[in-house]
């Protein structure tokens, strides 16, 4: 039951941001009783939250700072979201190649030791010493390695299926909605809204959460006036994609003499993603971009490692995100820590506004159900956190094994590769457009690598996409097969698509005067 009284109010809370840390937090919310509206001004996990590593991870390097909590905290994560959602979420084994001359044998095997002991482990393996052989993809000089266990999680899809989540339990989920004016009014906030085609509306909440990410501080100076110019440090990290680099299944984290690590996985089974780099950034988040020199960087480091040598022409994508993390001063970028801080201002006479400073993707749920705690001052009768154990929406099976044999049996006309996508980015969603079908030629066009006219129209129905690239980068990774002429005509359609639906919605109902 929401905690709003009379009609003072429209929501009891307003989420600014639309990333992993304010969907999260808007599930959180609407399932303890509130009412919640959330907006963004872009897509769902447009920024930061889908420009990540892509790694549910302790952060192994964390510990040569010392940053035990957020270590621990972390660790114990992986296998809760493990178990929340096993569709977008795997594990993964990681090898660190041995150098003697950057870290020494006795430090690589405390930190593992440690890493291993921090949290309880039920599903990931521990770490161990694995010797190298001469047909591996690593250089010769390279002998050994230390292999131990994360997870691997498709960045953008855990947002939007924290959105599910929250609209679920009645949350207002809308995305290409700004918030372009805020103003205290008595005990609530008046907020205006202006969406991409042009309308505005004005909602009053009785509580403001900003998690804006890179925006946050900017957003805290233009509501409460007092700059904040301390509080946070941009640091933009950028990766390449580029064709896959050795036949086998694990990542590897390498070590550069520079005291940074860069990861290279396994991605969308034709690729390595490779990552991250850290570098300070000035300017709007939404332009960030890879530059030459971060290019070179990573291809560098690559050659360094691997017997594969590649260049810039093999780079067939690549994307920047800017983190927004806790400023420290003494602190270099690839240093500052990957801490959160929540801070609720709820001073007598002005209406309570939680900002969320820093965090990890790791740590969002644990975030989100520390921030939702502090309104309990706010909302007394507000329900017990909830989200530890229900799986996240489509996640409710035992292993992606057990599903496709099951999608096989329901949809035998199913191409395998297909079916194999469908579980790993859907899970059990993948019901909502495939039931009723009884062949392939039922799913309608197909714009390109199985990208078909039934998943389009589901993902603009119930997952918010709006345009080629919400549907082509963050709701699927197909962008990585479609041809410049197919991203065209899945253009094309969803233009007429829009069109079409705009006409139907003028239309006069049948018998109006």
């Amino acid at each position: 039951m929401s905690e709003r009284s009379g009609k003072e109010y429209d929501v009891d809370l307003l989420v600014i941001g639309g990333g992993v840390n304010g969907t999260g937090i808007a599930a959180d919310a609407a399932g303890r009783g509130l009412s919640v509206l959330l907006c963004e001004k872009g897509d769902l996990g447009s920024a930061t939250s889908s420009s990540s590593s892509k790694l549910i991870h302790g952060g192994l390097r964390y510990l040569e700072h010392y940053e035990f909590k957020l270590v621990r905290e972390a660790l114990a994560e992986r296998e809760v979201l493990l178990a929340k959602a096993p569709h977008i979420i795997w594990p993964l084994r990681f090898r660190l190649p041995h150098q003697k001359h950057l870290r020494p044998e006795w430090m690589i095997r405390a930190g593992l030791f440690l890493y291993d002991s921090l949290a309880k482990r039920n599903v990931l393996p521990r770490s161990r010493k694995v010797k190298t052989h001469a047909q591996g993809p690593l250089v010769a000089d390279i002998k050994t390695c230390f292999e131990y266990s994360d997870c691997w999680v498709d960045d953008a899809r855990l947002v939007i299926l924290n959105a599910l989540a929250a609209r679920d339990q009645g949350a207002d989920i809308r995305p290409q909605t700004e918030c372009v004016g805020v103003q205290p009014n008595g005990k609530c906030w008046q907020v205006t809204l202006k969406s991409k085609d042009g309308s505005s509306q004005t909602v009053k909440a009785r509580a403001l959460v900003n998690a804006a990410g890179p925006w946050a501080a900017s957003f805290l100076e233009r509501v409460s006036g007092n700059v904040q110019k301390q509080s946070m440090r941009m640091v933009k990290g950028s990766h390449i994609i580029v064709p896959r680099l050795y036949d086998s299944e694990e990542a590897y984290i390498l070590q550069n003499k520079d005291g940074r690590i860069v990861f290279t996985i396994p991605f969308e089974g034709d690729f390595t993603l490779v990552g991250t780099t850290d570098e300070d950034y000035t300017g709007d988040p939404s332009n960030a971009s890879i530059s030459e020199a971060e290019k070179g960087y990573l291809i560098e480091i690559v050659n360094q490692y691997f017997r594969h040598k590649i260049s810039a022409d093999d780079i067939v994508h690549t994307y920047s995100g800017v983190r927004p993390l806790l400023e420290d001063e003494s602190a270099s970028a690839q240093t500052l820590t990957r801490d959160y801080r929540i801070e609720l201002n709820n001073e007598s006479g002005h209406p309570p506004l939680l900002n969320i400073f820093g965090g990890k993707i790791t740590t969002f749920r644990t975030l989100s159900q520390s921030a939702v705690d502090k309104l309990k001052v706010i909302f007394p009768r507000m329900k017990a956190s909830w989200t530890r154990r229900p799986a996240l929406p489509g996640g409710s099976f035992s292993s992606h094994g057990q599903l496709e044999s099951d999608l096989r049996v329901q949809y035998p006309w199913l191409p395998e590769e297909l079916c194999a996508r469908y579980v790993r980015q859907y899970g059990l969603l993948c019901h909502k457009f495939l039931a009723g079908k009884s062949q392939l030629s039922a799913m309608g066009q197909d714009f390109g690598a199985g990208l078909m006219q039934a998943e389009v129209d589901y993902l603009i129905e119930e997952e918010w996409a709006s345009c080629a690239e919400d549907i082509l980068w963050r709701r699927t990774k197909q962008g990585l097969r479609l041809s410049g002429e197919q991203v065209k005509v899945l253009e094309t359609y969803l233009s007429e698509r829009r069109c079409s639906r705009a006409e139907l919605s003028a239309r006069p109902a049948v018998g109006a005067a």
